[in-house]
C-alpha cells in the first residue's frame, strides 16, 4: 500500500516554503503526498492564489486537497473558530486517508495563521482513536528550537522547489521567498549537526543545502522528541528519543502571548 503524508498549509506557497525537499524526497519514494489547503488568503485574492496553488503543486507532484470553504486565517478574524474547524476537519481527513506521516507548521512558528494549524494539528492526532502518526514539525517564520532530522539535498533539488514556488507570482511579487528559502537552506546546511547533535558536534561533511524538521511523536509516555538522525527516504522513521516535549506543543507561544499583551 502507499504511504502517505499529510502536508498542513496555512497558506499558498506554504507547500513548499515549509519543508518541500523533504516531501519531494518522500514521492520520490514513491509516498503519495498530499496538501491540505487550510487558506487562500483574503476573500478577493481566493480565485488567483487558488490558481497558483494547483500549479504549485502540479509542478511539485503533490496531491491538493483545499479546505472547502477556505479557513478564514487573517488576523481580523475568529481565529479560535477557525481552529476548532480545522481540528473537526482533520478528524474526517485522517480517517479517510490513514496517513504514514503528518507534517504541520511549529505551534511557536511566529505567524498567527501557522501556529494555528500547528496547535489544530496536535490536537487532531491526539483526538485520534488509535495510535498517531508522526507529526514533522517546520518553521517559516520563527526557528525550530529543537530540530531532530536534517534532510541534505542538492542544487536538482533547489531548481525543483524554485520551480514550483515560481508558480505563487503574486506572492514573490511581495515577498522574496526564493531568496529566503535558498539563505534558510544554506544556513541549516552549515549549522545541522550542532544543532540536531549538540553543540560540538561535527558528524558528516556539511552538505550544500539542508532542510531542519522537528519529529514529535506520541508514546504511551506522552509526546516524545525523534531520534536525532539524517533522513533517508528508505527508512524515515526511527524510535522516538525519550525526550518529552508535550510541554512545548501545548505551550502558548511567545508571538501569541505578546500579541495578548498588546490587545489588553
Amino acid at each position: 500500500m502507499t504511504r502517505v503524508a499529510l502536508q498542513l498549509s496555512p497558506h499558498p506557497d506554504d507547500e513548499v516554503a515549509g519543508m518541500p525537499a523533504t516531501l519531494m524526497a518522500l514521492r520520490d519514494a514513491g509516498w503519495r503526498v498530499v496538501n491540505l489547503a487550510c487558506g487562500l488568503g483574503r476573500p478577493e485574492q481566493h480565485e488567483r492564489r487558488r490558481a497558483e496553488l494547483e500549479e504549485a503543486c502540479r509542478r511539485a507532484g503533490f496531491e491538493l486537497l483545499p479546505c472547502e470553504p477556505p479557513l478564514a486565517l487573517s488576523a481580523g478574524d475568529d481565529l479560535a473558530a477557525a481552529e476548532e474547524t480545522l481540528v473537526d476537519l482533520l478528524a474526517g481527513v485522517l480517517s479517510e486517508l490513514s496517513p504514514a506521516l503528518v507534517c504541520a507548521p511549529s505551534p511557536h512558528d511566529g505567524h498567527h495563521a501557522h501556529e494555528l494549524v500547528g496547535r489544530a494539528a496536535r490536537r487532531a492526532l491526539e483526538a485520534l482513536p488509535v495510535a498517531a502518526p508522526p507529526l514533522w514539525l517546520w518553521g517559516v517564520w520563527a526557528d525550530l528550537p529543537f530540530p531532530t532530522l536534517i534532510v541534505p539535498f542538492d542544487e536538482a533539488r533547489l531548481a525543483e522547489i524554485q520551480h514550483a514556488l515560481a508558480a505563487h507570482a503574486s506572492e514573490l511579487e511581495r515577498l522574496p521567498l526564493d531568496r529566503v528559502i535558498e539563505a534558510r537552506a544554506v544556513l541549516s546546511a552549515g549549522v545541522a549537526d550542532e544543532r540536531v547533535y549538540g553543540s560540538g558536534a561535527a558528524r558528516d561533511p556539511a552538505p550544500a543545502f539542508a532542510e531542519l524538521v522537528c519529529e514529535v511523536v506520541t508514546t504511551p509516555a506522552g509526546w516524545q522528541l525523534g531520534a536525532p538522525r539524517r533522513f533517508a527516504a528508505g527508512a524515515p522513521f526511527a524510535e522516538p528519543s525519550g525526550r518529552p516535549i508535550g510541554w512545548w506543543l501545548s505551550a502558548e507561544s511567545v508571538h501569541a502571548r505578546l500579541r495578548r499583551a498588546q490587545c489588553t
